[in-house]
C-alpha cells in the first residue's frame, strides 16, 4: 500500500480503533505528548471511527473538554450504557488539534466492595496480588475494570461488519487485555510499553544495567524495588496481548529480557510539526524570545555582577527529574570541564545553563522575586527619565540658536536623579547569584545542588559557565519568565539531553522542531534511531554522545568538547545550523512515522 493511501481518511474503513492510556487528558509524562501530538493525523485517517479512553482524575480537566450531548455514534452509545449502570463516564471532544472524541472513566466511581471483588478475580484468574492501601494501583485496577466494561458494550454495538482494534499504552492502561484474552472476546489487542517498570529502576541503581540485562531475574528485582504488582501486571499483559510493541530498539532488548517476549513491532514517536511552524521567519522568533531570557538573566545576575549578553549562550536541559537517567550528572560533569577550559583561555564568552525539572518546593526565593521587582522599578525609572529628557531636548533643540548638544543632566528633575540612584543602590549586592530559583523542600539532599557544590559551579564572577536551576515548569503564568516553555526553548541556543536511560526522548526532538540544535545520547531511543537511520545528523544540528560502551568520564569529556565546538561557531554558522535543525525535524512528523502504527493495525485486521 502506498504512503498516500495509508494517510487517506478511509484507512481501514471497516474497523474501529480505541486507544487507551492513563495519560489521555492527564499529563503525567511523555505518553501524554505521544497521544496528544498524534491526534491530528489519527483523526485525518480514522475520523469518527477513532476514540480515546482515559481516566477522569485530573481536577481541572473540564476546561479541556467540550461535552457531547448526542450519543448517536457507537462510542457515545457505549458510554451512555455505562452511565445507566451508575458509573461516572464523560463523553466529550478533547479541545486539542484534531478534536478527538474521548471517553473518560472515573475510577473513583467504583465502590469499595466492587473493587475488592475485582482484585480478588485478578488474583484468582491471573495470579496478580494487589496491596490494599496503594491508591494509585486501586485507581488503575478500577480504570481497567471500567475500560473492559466499555469494550464489552462496544462489541455489542459494533456488529459483524466492523472489527474493533484496541491499542493499550503501558501497564496502567493495559489491564483489560487479560480478561479480553481469557474470555476470548474477538477484539484485536495491541500493547505498547514505553519503558518497562523494572528498566527504569534498574537503570538508576545498577551501574552496569545494559551489560547485565540478560542476567536479571525480573521477579527478584521486582521484590527488591517494591514494584511486584506493577511489574507482574506488565509481564502478564505483555504475554497476553495479540501484538506487543515498544518505541525503540533499546527498549525492545529490555522487553526481551525483562518481559520475556520479543516485540512484534517498533513504533517510534513523532511530533505534530505543524504545531511548531511559524508564520514568519523563525530567526526573528529566536531573537525575540532570547531578549525575554536576557531580562530574566539581568534580574538574576546583574545585581551581583554583569557580563556581556551579546556574548552569552543559553544552554538548557529539561524533563522528569531522574538525575542519572536523564543525564543531569553527565551534563554537570561536562559543564565543569567546559568552565575550566574557558577560564584557562580567558574566553569572553559566558554560558548560562538552565536545569528545568519539576521538584518539590515551598515557594520562589524571596530574594529572586525581590531582585526582579527592583529591576522592573529601575526600568520604569529609566523610562520616565527618557520621556522627560526626550521632551525637553526636543523643545531645547528647536528653540535655541546654537547647534551643540546641551547637557542632558540639566533636563532631569532632582526627584528622578535621586530615585534612580537609590533604586540602583538598593538593588546591588555582594552576594553570589542564587543557583536555584526556588526554596526546595529538601535542598540539602538535592542531587543537582550537591553536585554543583562538589564541582564548584557556584556562579562566581569569574566562572564562564553559570547555572540556573529552575525546579518548576516554565509557562506564560510563570512570574520569573512569563513565557511558554516552547518560547523559552526557541530563545535558547542549545538543548542538552545526554540520557543514560531514555526509551525514546521527546525533548531533543522538540528542540529541533523549534530550530534549536540539541544533544542526545546513543542510550536514548531517539539517539539510537538517528544512528541507525540518519548518518548525517551532526551537520543538521543534533549530536549523539557515546555512552553505551564508554566510561562516564569519557562521555563527559566528549560532551564538553562538543559544547566547546558549538561555542566556536560563528553567528552565521549557528544560523545555518538552526535552519538545518528545523528542516531536519520534518522527518519526525507524525505524517511520516504513523506508517509504523498503520502497519500493525493492518496486521491486526488481516489476522
Amino acid at each position: 500500500m502506498s504512503k498516500r493511501s495509508l494517510l487517506a481518511p478511509v484507512f481501514l474503513p471497516q474497523a474501529y480503533l480505541v486507544e487507551v492510556a492513563w495519560e489521555v487528558c492527564n499529563q503525567v509524562g511523555g505518553i501524554y505528548t505521544v497521544i496528544r501530538s498524534k491526534v491530528p493525523v489519527m483523526m485525518e485517517q480514522w475520523a469518527g471511527r477513532y476514540c480515546l479512553i482515559g481516566p477522569y482524575v485530573h481536577p481541572n480537566i473540564s476546561a479541556e473538554l467540550e461535552p457531547l450531548d448526542d450519543i448517536e455514534d457507537i462510542f457515545g452509545q457505549a458510554a451512555a450504557s455505562l452511565r445507566k449502570r451508575g458509573y461516572d463516564v464523560h463523553y466529550a471532544e478533547w479541545l486539542v488539534t484534531g478534536k478527538p472524541r474521548v471517553v473518560l472513566l472515573n475510577p473513583n466511581s467504583v465502590d469499595t466492595d466492587t473493587l475488592n471483588v475485582i482484585k480478588y478475580l485478578l488474583w484468582q484468574n491471573h495470579g496478580i496480588s494487589t496491596p490494599g492501601d496503594n491508591a494509585l494501583i486501586n485507581q488503575v485496577v478500577s480504570f481497567g475494570y471500567l475500560t473492559k466494561l466499555f469494550i464489552d458494550e462496544l462489541m455489542k454495538l459494533s456488529g459483524e461488519d466492523h472489527k474493533v482494534i484496541t491499542h493499550f499504552h503501558e501497564w496502567m492502561g493495559g489491564l483489560p487485555i487479560l480478561d479480553i484474552k481469557r474470555e476470548g472476546i474477538p477484539v484485536k489487542t495491541i500493547f505498547t510499553t514505553h519503558a518497562t517498570q523494572l528498566g527504569r529502576h534498574l537503570a538508576i541503581n545498577s551501574p552496569q544495567f545494559y551489560s547485565h540485562l540478560p542476567f536479571f531475574q525480573w521477579e527478584d528485582e521486582a521484590r527488591k524495588f517494591g514494584v511486584e504488582t506493577e511489574a507482574t501486571m506488565e509481564f502478564k499483559i505483555a504475554q497476553s496481548c495479540d501484538y506487543f510493541t515498544t518505541v525503540s530498539d533499546l527498549t525492545a532488548r529490555e522487553c526481551e529480557y525483562l518481559l520475556k517476549r520479543e516485540v512484534d513491532a517498533i513504533l517510534p514517536n513523532g511530533l505534530n510539526i505543524q504545531r511548531f511552524e511559524t508564520l514568519y521567519e523563525f530567526q526573528n522568533l529566536h531573537s525575540e524570545y532570547k531578549e525575554q531570557i536576557h531580562d530574566f538573566i539581568m534580574g538574576h545576575f546583574f545585581h551581583s555582577y554583569s557580563f556581556d549578553l551579546d556574548k552569552t549562550m543559553y544552554f538548557f536541559t529539561s524533563g522528569r527529574f531522574e538525575f542519572k537517567n536523564k543525564g543531569f550528572d553527565l551534563t554537570l560533569e561536562a559543564l565543569s570541564y567546559l568552565n575550566e577550559q574557558l577560564k584557562r583561555e580567558g574566553s569572553d564568552v559566558t554560558v548560562v545553563m538552565f536545569f528545568v525539572s519539576k521538584r518539590d518546593y515551598y515557594s520562589i526565593k524571596p530574594e529572586t522575586l525581590h531582585s526582579h521587582a527592583v529591576m522592573e522599578e529601575i526600568r520604569q525609572t529609566c523610562d520616565a527619565i527618557l520621556k522627560q529628557v526626550g521632551s525637553r531636548l526636543f523643545y531645547e533643540s528647536t528653540s535655541r540658536n546654537d547647534h551643540h548638544l546641551p547637557n542632558l543632566n540639566d533636563f532631569v528633575d532632582e526627584y528622578w536623579k535621586l530615585r534612580y540612584r537609590r533604586t540602583i543602590q538598593s538593588w546591588k549586592t555582594n552576594n553570589l547569584p542564587s543557583l536555584v530559583t526556588h526554596n526546595l523542600v529538601d535542598e540539602e539532599h538535592d542531587e543537582v545542588m550537591k553536585t554543583l557544590q562538589e564541582k564548584n559551579l557556584l556562579n562566581h564572577k569569574d566562572d564562564k559557565v553559570k547555572v540556573v536551576y529552575h525546579p518548576d515548569f516554565i509557562s506564560s503564568t510563570n512570574p520569573l519568565f512569563g513565557m511558554d516553555y516552547l518560547h523559552f526553548v526557541r530563545g535558547c541556543n542549545l538543548g542538552v539531553f545526554p540520557s543514560y536511560y531514555e526509551p525514546w526522548g521527546y525533548t531533543p526532538l522538540e528542540a529541533l522542531a523549534s530550530g534549536i540544535p540539541a544533544v542526545t545520547s546513543d542510550l536514548s531511543g531517539f539517539g539510537d534511531y538517528l544512528l541507525n537511520n540518519f548518518p548525517d545528523h551532526e551537520k543538521n544540528g543534533i549530536f549523539v554522545v557515546e555512552r553505551s560502551k564508554r566510561t562516564f568520564d569519557w562521555s563527559a569529556r566528549q560532551l564538553a568538547a562538543y559544547m566547546y565546538r558549538f561555542l566556536k561557531l560563528s553567528r552565521r554558522e549557528r544560523v545555518i545550523q538552526r535552519n538545518n535543525a528545523e528542516s531536519y525535524s520534518a522527518y519526525f512528523d507524525w505524517k511520516n512515522l504513523i506508517l509504523y502504527y498503520n502497519s500493525i493495525y493492518e496486521k491486526a485486521v488481516a489476522r
